[in-house]
C-alpha cells in the first residue's frame, strides 16, 4: 500500500468493556414513570448515575445459560475470536457459563444486539459507548490498557504517497473518508477538532462514510478518497498483519490532548 500518514491532535479513549443490563437484570419492558436522564424509555436512573438501573421487581431480571460477547467491529472479525478466547475463558470460568463470542459487522448491529437482549458483554470503542449505555442498558466497567498501565490511541489522517495533502487545510474541497457517524476517531473527533484547525467537516470537504477504518485506508491506496481520519490502534493492527506500507510526513508529529476535550 502507498500511503503517507499525518499526525494530528487527539490522544482519544480506548475501548471500552460494558455488560448489559439485560445481563443485570432486564427483561425489555419499559418502565411507566421514573427518573431516567438521557436514557431510553425501556430503563430508569433513579440513583442518578447516568445508567440503568435494576429493576425493583426480580421477576423482571433475567439469568442467560449462555452469555454472548462481541468485541467493537473490526477489519478481520476472525482475528478476534482467537486474541479474546483467554478473556472468554476467565469469563465462563468466574461466571460458570458457556460463554461464546459474536462477530458483528457495524456499531449500529453491536448496539441493536445488545439492546434486544442477544448481547450481553462486549467492548465498545469509544463513540458508540453512549448510544449502547443510553440505547441499550450497557454498564461499562473497564477500559482496555497496557501491561504499564498507559491506554487510548491517536487521530491520524491518512492520504495516498503521491498526494497534495500536507496540511490540515489542504484537506479543503478533497474527498474525505470518515467510518461511520458513531465513530470517534472516524467521525466525530474530526468534527470536533478539525474546525480549531481550520477545516470544517462537511463543508469545506465533502464526507464519504466507509462502514470502518480499514476500508477507509484501503480506499485512500485506491484512491477513492483523498484522505481519511483513523485510529492509530487499527494502523497498527494492520500494520502488523503486513497490510500497509507508507510513510510519515515531514515535520508533523502529535500532540496530547486533556483527557476531558472529547
Amino acid at each position: 500500500m502507498n500511503l503517507s500518514k499525518k499526525v494530528f491532535p487527539g490522544i482519544l479513549p480506548s475501548v471500552t468493556l460494558a455488560a448489559s443490563a439485560l445481563l443485570v437484570g432486564f427483561s425489555g419492558q419499559a418502565f411507566a414513570d421514573c427518573e431516567r436522564g438521557s436514557l431510553d424509555a425501556k430503563y430508569c436512573d433513579e440513583n442518578g448515575d447516568m445508567v440503568a438501573d435494576l429493576p425493583a421487581d426480580k421477576s423482571e431480571w433475567v439469568n442467560p445459560d449462555t452469555l454472548i460477547f462481541a468485541y467493537t467491529p473490526v477489519e478481520d472479525p476472525a482475528i478476534y475470536s482467537d486474541i479474546w478466547q483467554p478473556f472468554i475463558d476467565h469469563l465462563s470460568e468466574v461466571t460458570g457459563k458457556d460463554v461464546r463470542f459474536f462477530a458483528v459487522q457495524s456499531n449500529a448491529a453491536q448496539v441493536e444486539a445488545m439492546r434486544s437482549g442477544r448481547l450481553h458483554v462486549a467492548g465498545f470503542s469509544t463513540g458508540p459507548t453512549p448510544f449502547a449505555v443510553n440505547l441499550a442498558g450497557a454498564v461499562p466497567f473497564a477500559l482496555m490498557g497496557s501491561d504499564s498501565g498507559q491506554f487510548g490511541y491517536s487521530l491520524q489522517v491518512y492520504t495516498h504517497v503521491d498526494s497534495d495533502i500536507h496540511e490540515i487545510t489542504d484537506l479543503k474541497g478533497k474527498r474525505v473518508a470518515h467510518t461511520s457517524p458513531t465513530s470517534n476517531s472516524g467521525n466525530q473527533a474530526p468534527r470536533a477538532l478539525f474546525p480549531e484547525m481550520g477545516v470544517v467537516p462537511g463543508d469545506d470537504y465533502e464526507i464519504t462514510f466507509s462502514g470502518s477504518h480499514d476500508q477507509s485506508m484501503l480506499g485512500v491506496v485506491a484512491k477513492d478518497y483523498d484522505a481519511a481520519p483513523v485510529a492509530s490502534e487499527v494502523v497498527e493492527r494492520m500494520a502488523a498483519r503486513g497490510l500497509r506500507r507508507g510513510r510519515c510526513a515531514p515535520g508533523v508529529g502529535v500532540r496530547p490532548v486533556p483527557d476531558n476535550l472529547l
